[in-house]
């Protein structure tokens, strides 16, 4: 019989709707207590137990990998980024990667328009003043008199750009890869050096991927470029922000704030300094929040373990296992 590690923290709490197709598939379960996900120690106690994987942001490592062989066959990853998986073990033990791109979207961008329209308008402070007894006017701004930098022209990265554009905001843009003409035309976009784009931006959004070339790459010097009065926004992921240097940056005010749903460490840990700040707005990576998006992911995730298994099933309209 097939056994699965089911360790995805958003799919555990309906384990009444999936435990009994996985059962009615002749598939055992392998369910961990997990808070957030399994770093590389969990998942080593593990090895060898279980041929494929439903997991959330888990560390399958190499040493990971490499322990769970022969049996595993597929890793199958609630939602969209792989950046926990190490993609050359897997490609040299030929293990299958399962994802479901593009889902977050909407979602995430909403999250970062919300985030600029929380810090222009400055709604929390006067809802917190006001409570206080405190009548303060708190000055804020129009998003039209504000330039964004997109960090990152992906998906998501174009997502934003779209949504800011009919704010009126001025819009710059950074990237690794060359991004078509026809979106930077259509969407008044000026692509420039990520040094401009920080010494510009009154929002500097993040929306690129984690790799090699990413990683911390908002360091203290990236954060020294930035204006003043200017707010981070992270969407993407932790690591690509140097927590230290982000905190020492707002200890001595060289930004105005930030907004984070993601971190280096996550969950975010009790003492982290990140959670005395009044100008800085924590999210629990909760930026993918959207019912429907999370039903698509749900069976799309079991889907892509089943044929990494070669396990026949079939489907119904809305694309769920019958």
């Amino acid at each position: 019989m097939l056994t699965i590690l089911f360790s995805a923290p958003y799919m555990i709490p309906f384990m009444d709707r999936f435990g009994p197709l996985f059962e009615k598939l002749g598939i055992d379960l392998i369910v961990p207590e997990v808070e957030e996900r399994l770093d590389e120690g969990a998942l080593l106690s593990y090895a060898g137990q279980f041929d494929g994987a439903i997991c959330g942001d888990d560390r399958f490592s190499r040493r990971v990998i490499e322990a769970c062989q022969p049996r595993l066959k597929v890793i199958s990853k609630w939602g969209t980024g792989i950046d926990s998986i190490d993609q050359d073990a897997c490609a040299d033990f030929g293990i299958k990667i399962g994802n479901t791109p593009n889902v977050f979207t909407m979602a995430v961008s909403d999250s970062v328009l919300g985030y600029m329209l929380t810090f222009a308008r400055k709604h929390p402070w006067m809802d917190q003043a006001m409570k206080e007894g405190i009548w303060k006017k708190i000055p804020g701004r129009s998003l039209s008199e504000c330039t964004l930098g997109v960090i990152g022209i992906g998906n998501i990265g174009r997502a934003v750009i779209e949504r800011a554009k009919p704010f009126r905001m001025t819009i710059v843009g950074n990237d690794i890869r060359e991004i078509e003409t026809e979106f930077i035309q259509e969407n008044d976009v000026e692509m420039v050096s990520l040094e401009e784009l920080l010494n510009r931006a009154d929002f500097v959004s993040v929306n690129c991927t984690l790799n090699p070339t990413s990683a911390h790459l908002i360091d203290a010097e990236a954060l020294s470029n930035m204006k003043n009065d200017a707010v981070l926004i992270n969407t993407a992921r932790g690591p690509i922000v140097d927590e230290k240097a982000l905190v020492d940056a707002l200890k001595k005010e060289k930004i105005a704030g930030a907004a984070l749903d993601v971190f280096e460490d996550e969950p975010l840990p009790a003492e982290s300094p990140l959670r005395g700040f009044d100008n800085v707005l924590l999210a629990p990576h909760n930026s993918n929040s959207s019912p429907q998006a999370w039903e698509r992911v749900h069976w799309n995730t079991i889907r892509n373990l089943l044929d990494g298994l070669d396990i026949p099933y079939q489907t119904n309209e809305r694309g769920e296992i019958l």
